[in-house]
């Protein structure tokens, strides 16, 4: 009964799905407006859209010539952007067949590509389009080997193509999990990854691209000859001493070009200097460090190093070894040193928490001797900073001229508990916020209980 009540709701959600809508043009007026750039919020503030993009920010009187959305004293932020996910990968956690966030069994590992899974009629993208988050990166976890596979970036739109960027990013575990998956010893892990990147930049030099001559086998890792992995999957020759799928290995030949970013699951600070450490070794490595708990002991080499960080903003524990040296503060001590620094969910299913984690970091700011962050810094570690991780920078997570018309108005300030947004836009078209969570709300609102079998009569 209750799988049958699962997919009834599942199939009324596909049924409910509207058409694509067109952009719209409005301005919001009788605003706090917060624009996601670190900056204080603007008074008596009103935010123009034309034609799905942000066309003017400003306070007192707002531009005629729109249709105006009074805000009614409330907040308008950029909407919420999520990175390290599994939003559109699964509905029932517990239902094997709704759920496509790890593949245990799968010969493949870095080919995994997640575009293709994800869908946009998952309740779970609803619940948190509601919930005022209206970008995400989304990837499968890893679990059968080091590698996770190529995340996606996705808008959380009701138009059925969530796809904004595939193949985004690729994923690698290198601490606890890292060393487990590799053979029980971060040894392992490490020399797994390594021949991994040097069995796919051979692979790259190897391939070759129709109407384009190989690269010469010598040749140094700088040459920026292009290449589809896709193609050259079906095209390398290859040794008998190679450990990676041709798949695999094509899949990881944008990252050890640097053109794909690598995200590093990694928490002990002594994971964290071996990670900024490859770049010495693979210098075109681009990577983002994920987690990170005991980055704050590290702070200022990461900075130095230009890696950014998507931290959890909740870690204030341990929860493992390799999290011993875990704190609250540890965001705030990042960003002080000047890491770059986005906040990410202490679970990947449930990012509509980051608007409470944030505020808890402003809160932070008045516990003694513990370090948070300003709130303008905190709201843009959930908006503008983790868009610019995922490459969306100017276009997501900000309110300015030229960005996407992403923006959502709130009924109280967002980072206070119990804040809700009472309206979102993506590309300038508003969503409906309705979800298979918030009809049974209105179904058991007013519920007549004289309809109840006797068994319910007390």
């Amino acid at each position: 009964m209750i799988r049958a009540g699962i997919l009834a709701g599942a199939i009324a959600s596909v049924f409910a799905l509207a058409a694509p809508a067109a952009a719209q043009s409005f301005v919001v007026t009788n605003a706090t407006v917060a624009t996601g750039d670190g900056s204080e919020p603007i008074e008596n503030g009103h935010v123009v859209v034309r034609d799905g993009q942000v066309a003017e920010v400003g306070s007192g009187a707002a531009p005629v010539g729109y249709p105006a959305i009074d805000a009614g004293g409330g907040w308008v932020t950029p909407g919420l952007v999520a990175t390290v996910t599994s939003l559109g990968l699964w509905d029932v956690g517990a239902v094997g067949e709704s759920n496509d966030t790890r593949a245990g069994r799968s010969p493949f590992s870095a080919a995994l590509d997640v575009a293709p899974a994800i869908n946009p009629n998952s309740q779970h993208v609803m619940i948190h389009r509601a919930a005022g988050i209206t970008r995400a990166a989304t990837v499968t976890m890893p679990s059968s080997s080091i590698f996770g596979g190529q995340g996606a970036i996705i808008d959380l739109g009701a138009d059925g193509e969530p796809v904004t960027r595939a193949r985004a990013f690729q994923i690698v575990a290198l601490g606890e999990s890292g060393a487990r998956l590799a053979g029980g010893s971060r040894a392992s892990a490490h020399a797994l990854f390594r021949n991994a990147l040097r069995e796919a930049d051979r692979f790259g030099r190897d391939a070759r691209i129709p109407g384009r001559q190989s690269r010469p086998a010598e040749s140094d890792t700088g040459d920026d000859m292009p290449l589809d992995p896709r193609l050259a999957a079906g095209n390398a020759e290859r040794g008998d001493d190679v450990l990676l799928t041709r798949f695999d290995a094509a899949a990881l030949v944008p990252v050890v070009r640097g053109e794909q970013r690598l995200y590093v699951l990694v928490e002990r600070a002594s994971d964290i200097r071996s990670v900024l450490d490859l770049k010495r070794e693979f210098p075109r490595l681009d990577i983002v460090l994920v987690g990170a708990s005991e980055g704050w002991l590290v702070a200022d080499e990461i900075a130095a190093a230009g890696v950014p960080v998507i931290a959890d903003g909740l870690d204030d524990l341990p929860e493992r070894f390799e999290e011993l040296a875990s704190t609250q503060s540890n965001i705030g001590r990042m960003a002080r040193a000047g890491v770059k620094v986005a906040i990410n969910a202490s679970a990947m299913e449930n990012p509509r928490n980051l608007n409470q984690f944030a505020g808890n970091l402003v809160a932070l700011t008045r516990v003694p001797r513990a370090a948070g962050l300003s709130w303008g810094q905190a709201l843009a570690a959930i908006t503008s900073v983790p868009a610019e991780i995922s490459g969306l920078g100017g276009r997501a997570g900000v309110l300015a001229p030229g960005a996407a018309g992403d923006l959502v108005i709130w009924d109280n300030d967002p980072l206070e508990v119990g804040s809700m947004p009472v309206r979102v836009f993506i590309d300038g078209v508003e969503q409906p916020l309705d979800n298979h969570q918030s009809r049974l709300k209105e179904r058991y609102r007013d519920l007549d209980e004289s309809r109840l079998p006797k068994a319910y009569d007390w």
